[in-house]
């Protein structure tokens, strides 16, 4: 038994709860006001002492096990709750690897490092002779003291020792500046600086710790004239946004992030009162980087230069965010320039256009009411490339006719609505000066299926029927949990394949709260990341990356992996069934809950019935579209 089954054996999930809710017996289970919002007249927080576990039907719509009650309770990430738990229980916790204790102190360290350098080029700004011509620049772009303390702008001197020679009189090694990115090997031998005579930029990730520095030229005659930090444990470009951390607050307030493309165009805004930009620091918009920030806002605004380069980014940023907010063909445009992620994502992505031959920072310092309004006029996306498309183009050539709707039909044809289709149908006709019926795609003739394909209902998994025998739901449950855990540590790629099925059933893509455990919440979020990142293979990311708090639980899991042998496509298909039946108990469950409820308060003259009834509803909308997708050919790609 691992450490984390041992302490839920201990404790009694009811007890652990009452000491802060008070529960009424419901049945099997127990009822209260959830603790976690604001409500004291619908007892929608239920506990499960039959499974462990607990969930509120209202405002929260969460759930888990007895870590994390505590670990939202308290605000502790699950090492803490663990250990308050296994404390409290008597449970003993092993300390972790020195291996691990090695890497930690050393990834500690090169951040102390980085932070120091910080220090070390604002005094190299601020403080010394050589760093005039520097300050100077930022004064002449309009940027204040504070805002250069704010986002921790400097100067590395024009000398190829000096920064090495600084931190090597303060007790570092010459690979921890190595390491760090701050000075380079000589292929003869030795070692220089790797930043000469340059602007610098902290780059934070966004928790606001340092990762590295973007450098700008002073001299014109240097090149490049943009140099990073190169590829090291803590600055991995793909995967930063410069002035997320301070934009981050005002992204989730506003529900808005404006994207741009230099440094400059994110401090000046930002000094101004603009605080929701970020830049992916002259590198192309990646897939990591849109899913970073889908996790804070659903509005983005691309806010690229209007020169042909800038358009052509525009175009790129565009195709990347299609097929990031997508992963498939789900993704639709509609006539504001939605595009929704057809289950929990939205995402309102609108371009905006820069006056000829200025940037960002230069159009706010000459008016910070002028950008205001270039935000507020951000067009729609469909309606953004149909007007850059049809830009300076000879519209009476029926070949560039051609082009133009071979490239603005695709998107039109992945909106939902069809009378927003439509309407950009039309839109783009009067545009060509076409007959509109000569842009309705023709529907293709269909092909009677070769063979066949098995119906999800028909299947039932080999861990299903087990769990089954034992007349539990919390049981089967757990084992639903980790069969699915099973599969998707066996293939993380089959992640994509189930999202899929899910969205063009209208459901939800997988969550974290699809899991109830913590342990499994914490082992699904490690899946999901590791196909939001490409560096490494997903299941090799998994393993590098997973804790000791839930390693236990991945080697049970291979250990199961290795006895099975089906087929590919049978595994898939098991995966998805899975999925859906865990779905399925906890509908039923919920719904069986909010009846009980509904018909104690009646019981006791409660007038204010309307929030269990639409839960109720709620439930019963989702389990028709379970029910429907249960009996649904699963199509795999």
């Amino acid at each position: 038994m691992s450490v984390i089954d041992e302490v839920k054996d201990r404790i009694d999930i009811v007890d652990l709860v009452s000491e802060t809710v008070k529960l009424r017996r419901a049945g099997k289970s127990y009822s209260g006001f959830c603790p976690f919002h604001d409500n004291k007249r619908t007892p929608a927080f239920a506990v499960f002492p039959e499974s462990g576990t607990w969930r509120c039907f209202g405002q929260c719509n969460e759930g888990g096990d007895v870590f994390k009650f505590v670990m939202k309770k308290e605000g502790w990430d699950f090492a803490e709750a663990l250990k308050y738990l296994a404390d409290r229980v008597g449970v003993e916790l092993k300390p972790q690897s020195p291996e691990q204790q090695e890497q930690e102190e050393q990834y500690d360290r090169l951040g102390t490092l980085l932070e120091d350098a910080v220090v070390f080029y604002r005094h190299q700004l601020l403080q010394s002779p050589q760093g005039k011509p520097a300050l100077a620049y930022f004064e002449n772009r309009g940027v204040t003291h504070e805002t250069i303390e704010t986002f921790g702008l400097g100067y590395a001197p024009a000398s190829w020792e000096a920064t090495m020679n600084y931190f090597l009189g303060k007790g570092y090694q010459e690979q921890e500046l190595v390491d760090a990115g701050l000075v380079s090997e000589r292929e003869s031998g030795g070692f220089y600086d790797r930043f000469r005579n340059r602007l610098m930029f902290a780059i934070r990730d966004g928790r606001g710790r340092m990762a590295g520095f973007g450098a700008r030229v002073l001299d014109s005659e240097d090149f490049p004239k943009y140099l990073n930090s190169p590829q090291t444990a803590l600055f991995d470009k793909g995967r930063l946004l410069y002035g997320l951390d301070l934009a981050r607050k005002t992204i989730r307030q506003e529900n808005e992030v404006v994207i741009v493309e230099g440094y400059m165009d994110v401090i000046v805004p930002y000094q101004a009162g603009f605080t929701n930009a970020v830049s992916p620091m002259g590198t192309a918009l990646t897939e990591d980087h849109l899913r970073m920030l889908k996790r804070y806002a659903r509005r983005f605004i691309l806010a690229l230069d209007a020169d042909a380069a800038g358009e052509k980014a525009t175009m790129r940023g565009l195709e990347i965010a299609r097929q990031t907010l997508n992963r498939s063909d789900e993704i639709v445009f509609d006539a504001r320039g939605l595009i929704r992620h057809e289950g929990r994502l939205q995402a309102d992505v609108r371009i905006t256009t820069i006056p000829d031959g200025m940037d960002p920072d230069e159009v706010v310092l000459r008016d910070p009411d002028e950008w205001r309004a270039i935000l507020a006029a951000a067009k729609p996306v469909v309606a953004h490339v149909m007007d850059t498309l049809a830009a300076q183009k000879d519209l009476t050539d029926p070949k560039v006719k051609r082009e133009i709707a071979d490239q603005i039909l695709p998107l039109i044809g992945d909106i939902a609505d069809p009378i927003e289709r439509d309407t950009y149908r039309q839109r783009l006709a009067r545009l060509l000066r076409v007959d509109e019926r000569t842009l309705v795609p023709q529907s293709p003739i269909k092909q009677r299926p070769t063979r066949r394909k098995p119906k999800i209902e028909q299947a039932v998994t080999p861990i299903e029927k087990k769990a089954l025998k034992t007349h539990s739901s919390g049981q089967l449950a757990i084992a639903l949990e980790r069969h699915v855990l099973r599969l998707l540590i066996r293939e993380p790629q089959w992640l994509n394949d189930l999202d899929r099925f899910l969205q063009k059933n209208d459901l939800n893509r997988l969550d974290v709260q699809d899991f109830e455990h913590a342990d499994h919440q914490l082992l699904s979020r490690l899946i999901i990341q590791s196909l939001e990142q490409d560096q490494v293979e997903p299941d090799l990311y998994v393993r590098e990356q997973v804790t000791d708090d839930v390693k236990f639980l991945v080697d049970e899991l291979d250990k199961e992996n290795q006895k099975g042998n089906q087929l590919e496509e049978r595994m898939k298909e098991d995966l998805m069934l899975s999925l859906m039946k865990l779905r399925l108990l906890r509908v039923n469950e919920g719904m069986q809950q909010m009846h009980f409820m509904l018909q104690v308060l009646m019981e006791e003259g409660e007038r204010s019935l309307n929030p269990y009834q639409e839960m109720i509803t709620r439930y019963t909308q989702l389990r028709r579209l379970l029910d429907k997708a249960l009996g649904t050919p699963i199509q795999l790609d």
